[in-house]
């Protein structure tokens, strides 16, 4: 069975935004998309040149990450449009966290950035726990 944890077609549409280092922080690449944050996706340049390697990060994303019940795609839209709300936290079913998300505009903020570097590890580990 194949391990295809990510969407090279939500890839190329968070690449869009890619300056910002959407798609980056989607596939796992928390430094890199920290980086393209702050630099408009180095300078517009590297922006340009991951139009290419996305492919080749959707590839390591499916070998690097669990499936399972929880989907990827849905965690990220989550985490994107209703993340201060917790939501993508009540998804992987972290009641308490989710919660204080709830009720603190995602932890005020900062549990949001956490959330930015960590998504990808916590939907894997809990794909692995609730096979």
């Amino acid at each position: 069975m194949e391990n295809n944890t990510h969407s090279k077609a939500i890839g190329y549409i968070l690449w869009i935004f890619g300056f910002m280092g959407a798609h980056r922080f989607y596939y796992g690449r928390q430094i890199t998309g920290t980086i393209w944050f702050f630099t408009l996706g180095l300078f517009f340049i590297g922006w340009i040149i991951d139009l290419f390697l996305i492919p080749s990060m959707d590839r390591d994303a499916d070998q690097r990450y669990t499936a399972g019940r929880a989907d990827y795609t849905a965690s990220w839209i989550l985490l994107t449009f209703l993340g201060i709300f917790g939501i993508h936290r009540f998804y992987l079913e972290k009641w308490i966290t989710g919660i204080i998300w709830l009720l603190t505009v995602g932890f005020f903020g900062f549990g949001l950035l956490y959330d930015l570097w960590t998504l990808n590890g916590q939907v894997s580990e809990y794909n692995r726990t609730k096979k």
